[in-house]
């Protein structure tokens, strides 16, 4: 009699790509999916998936998450793969050995990252590779400044290095450089071309924002796109566009529909996370987005900022701490309305955008992992603070697009969670086409979610409370999480590199 690993019994098995929709076992043999029917014979581990969907694990193509603490809030949030494209690291081969010497509990990979090949070649900041990097430097000024044809010629090299060892594309940070050259930003869209790898951009700021701009933002990306014919990834479009959703997502339908490759993903918040430091975080530019400094709430302390004085000296103090940005309204049924709109946009994908653990002052056992955290500490030490998205992203969209508002089938939600990102990447990254699925042969990245209560919990003031509703996670047919429990002893992630 066969025995498998692992056997799902009785669960609604949907398949995104297949449109398999029934009730079905699930087994599990050698990390991948073995057998899709009813009656199958008894696996070494069986796992009771009656009344839930079993489904293809979430791949998250935007996650800053490299500490495990937060790396497991996504994995009870359902995500199976959590790829650092946005920002990306440099080197890339150190990156990917430090993962795979630390263990992690879901799939990782990372794009070649401008932004820390910027910093390095016109500051001389360290490659450590290694995300803290851009954050300990991001308000530095002196990467933010054009780059002469010398300088270019550096970055490319550097960036045409970490695409030969395996990385995923290149993450462009042009937000947070606003004097950057836009032919710079052509010549490395171009490289990417010629490697047949996508760009990953937060974009410049918006001619709305700021009508000195270089050039605006958007129409940045969408222009590459069109010259160059590189697959241009518009991050995180909610959060740079913000009210601008008809010229913006306009302008992106607009190149699509000509055959330009432009594609975006959103996040279901109105608040953005990032550095205190960041350019556009400056004092005076506050009132481009109709921000005040009450509208920034800086995690280390969990203080609302409370005037231009005090911004001034936490940027001065740590350039590099994180702030969560109010910028649209949760509870505001119009900006619900417009982050909806941005989830829905056609070809959209969800990404979250996942914030590694900060750690309230004078909180946590000390260790050198990342910050005070103890590596493998579960449950979260008190004092442990990240933006909800790092916990909650997948439950709240899939929530949002077939419970509140979206309107979706629910095998549409989860192909935006799962299919739709990992069709993204397999082109060049052979891995990915055994991602996104739930079939025979791929890859046993597996979420067994209830369709009825699956929801976020996390909120801004308690940010690290896990999602409900998903019951099991398996990455590469290891639990991850059963029955709603993490599995604190599972470290199961595999690289994902480019072919």
């Amino acid at each position: 009699m066969t025995q498998w690993d692992a056997v799902l019994r009785g669960g609604r098995v949907i398949d995104p790509e297949s449109g398999l929709d029934a009730v079905r076992d699930v087994a599990i043999d050698g990390g991948r999916i073995a057998a899709i029917g009813t009656g199958l014979e008894p696996g070494r581990q069986e796992a009771d998936a009656r009344g839930q969907v079993v489904t293809a694990g979430f791949v998250d193509i935007h996650s800053h998450s490299y500490d495990t603490g937060s790396l497991r809030l996504q994995a009870l949030d359902g995500v199976t793969t959590a790829l650092e494209l946005e920002s990306g690291v440099t080197p890339a081969a150190d990156a990917y050995a430090a993962a795979a010497r630390q263990g992690r509990p879901v799939n990782y990979g990372f794009s070649a990252s401008w932004a820390m090949a910027r910093m390095s070649v016109l500051t001389g900041a360290p490659l450590d590779g290694s995300v803290r990097t851009f954050f300990r430097h991001s308000a530095e000024p002196g990467w933010q400044r054009a780059a002469s044809r010398a300088e270019r010629d550096r970055i490319l090299s550097r960036l045409e290095t970490d695409l030969a060892d395996g990385a995923l594309g290149i993450g462009i940070l042009a937000g947070y450089a606003p004097a950057a050259d836009p032919g710079e930003y052509l010549e490395i869209a171009a490289l990417a071309a010629r490697s047949g790898v996508p760009t990953y951009t937060h974009s410049r700021d918006l001619a709305e924002f700021r009508p000195e701009t270089l050039i605006d933002g958007a129409e940045e990306i969408v222009r590459a796109a069109g010259e160059t014919g590189a697959h241009m990834h518009y991050c995180h479009v909610n959060s740079t566009t913000l009210r601008h959703a008809d010229r913006v997502l306009g302008l992106v339908e607009r190149a699509q529909g000509e055959g330009a490759r432009v594609t975006t993903e959103a996040y279901p918040y109105g608040a953005g996370m990032t550095g205190i430091g960041a350019a556009f975080l400056a004092p005076e530019r506050l009132g481009e987005r109709g921000l005040e400094p009450s509208d920034l709430i800086y995690a280390p302390t969990g203080e609302q900022v409370s005037d231009i004085t005090r911004l001034q000296e936490l940027r001065a103090a740590d350039p590099g701490g994180l702030v969560i940005i109010r910028h649209l309204d949760d509870s505001d049924a119009g900006d619900r309305a417009l982050l909806l709109r941005y989830l829905l946009f056609p070809g959209a994908v969800v990404a979250s955008d996942a914030m590694p653990l900060t750690w309230l002052a004078g909180t946590g056992p000390k260790s050198a992992d990342a910050g005070p955290e103890t590596p493998d500490a579960w449950p979260l030490p008190p004092g442990a603070f990240t933006h909800p998205r790092t916990a909650g992203t997948f439950s709240r969209a899939v929530r949002m697009l077939t419970r509140d508002g979206g309107r979706l089938s629910l095998a549409d939600a989860l192909a935006r969670c799962s299919l739709r990102p990992a069709r993204l990447l397999e082109e060049h990254v052979p891995a990915m086409r055994r991602k996104g699925r739930l079939a025979v042969g791929a890859d046993a990245d597996i979420t067994v979610l209830d369709p009825e209560t699956i929801s976020d919990q996390a909120t801004y003031t308690a940010s690290t409370r896990p999602s409900a509703g998903i019951r099991h996670v398996l990455v590469n047919g290891s639990f991850v999480v059963r029955d709603e429990n993490l599995v604190a002893t599972a470290f199961p992630g595999r690289a994902v590199r480019a072919a």
